[in-house]
């Protein structure tokens, strides 16, 4: 009997040992993936009409973008054996100044800053929510954008700075920055496929450079992203704009991850994303005023989180 008490409590002390041991493995995998999950900026926001200047003035848009993802994946794309949930929300929030005197070629001069509110979570099947954060985030700022709309192309070329003013330190649970800072060179094109513009074709590149962490001093790889998407308007009364169509955005990690406690499994970790999805914009050209939505399925994503994002967006110049 005492034989029998003890292989039961010797079974039982396993059991336990290993439900500890899965969690501790989940939290390492799942801190590990949040640490080098991507680049900074938020994917897809920018991948409808993306070569496209708003008229001169002052335009306010305003975009909510969710990200919910529930896999995690290794460096060679094969699934973890994790489960639990990474979600953010982020409500953007831009200004932008569109000028009317025009250089190089009829381009457009103008400028944006954009204030985001984050909330994001963290969360394990086994363990419960092991980080969360909310509030105001790192703020992005782009001094410089030229703009050229012509008849069957819009270009745009921007340089723009991502600052950590979202709260961060190093080892806490509730942060919304990053805590360093970021310099972004990008680029934005729509080219219209036939002589009407109503099937457009756009593209958005940016490359991010990102500084050292405060805190952790660890330097994140650089990041290249890639929005896109390939829109047809529908025959509706002139009032009223409507197009409908695929989108889809990318992002590569293009250089290592380096600094200390970095293990070299680590440093040749590169994280590679990839999305799928649709897109619903109208726009009331006599309000100035605009409004879409758009889905990502996110699929063969490397060394990251997998998931879906889903956007909405609207905008109004004055």
């Amino acid at each position: 009997m005492k034989d029998h008490q003890l292989g039961a409590s010797i079974y039982s002390l396993s059991i336990w040992s290993w439900v500890k041991v899965g969690v501790l493995c989940f939290a390492f995998f799942l801190s590990r993936a949040q640490a080098q999950n991507r680049g900074v900026y938020p994917l897809g926001m920018s991948a409808l009409n993306s070569g496209v200047t708003p008229a001169p003035g002052f335009t306010y848009s305003n975009q909510l973008i969710y990200y919910s993802r529930d896999q995690t994946k290794s460096n060679d794309g094969s699934a973890l054996p994790v489960t639990g949930n990474n979600s953010v929300l982020m409500d953007l929030n831009s200004f932008v100044w569109v000028s009317k005197w025009t250089i190089l070629g009829s381009a457009n001069y103008s400028a944006i800053a954009t204030l985001p509110i984050a909330t994001n979570d963290l969360t394990s099947d086994v363990s419960g929510n092991i980080s969360n954060g909310k509030g105001f985030a790192d703020s992005y700022y782009i001094p410089f954008i030229l703009g050229w709309n012509k008849k069957r192309v819009a270009v745009r070329v921007l340089y723009g700075f991502l600052a950590p003013t979202g709260s961060f330190i190093s080892g806490a649970s509730d942060n919304v920055g990053s805590g360093y800072w970021t310099n972004a060179l990008s680029s934005g094109q729509t080219f219209y496929l036939n002589a009407n513009k109503t099937l457009a074709l756009s593209a958005f590149q940016m490359y991010e450079f990102h500084t050292r962490q405060e805190g952790t001093h660890i330097h994140p790889g650089e990041t290249l992203d890639l929005d896109y998407s390939l829109m047809a308007a529908l025959p509706v009364p002139q009032a009223f704009v409507l197009q409908i169509g695929l989108s889809g955005y990318e992002a590569w990690q293009t250089t290592s991850r380096t600094g200390p406690a970095i293990s070299e499994l680590e440093v040749r970790e590169r994280y590679r994303i990839n999305s799928l999805g649709f897109a619903v914009n109208s726009a009331f050209p006599k309000r100035k005023a605009a409004f879409g939505v758009k889905y990502f399925k996110e699929f063969a994503n490397r060394a990251t989180f997998q998931g879906y994002s889903f956007q909405a967006s609207g905008s109004i110049t004055f």
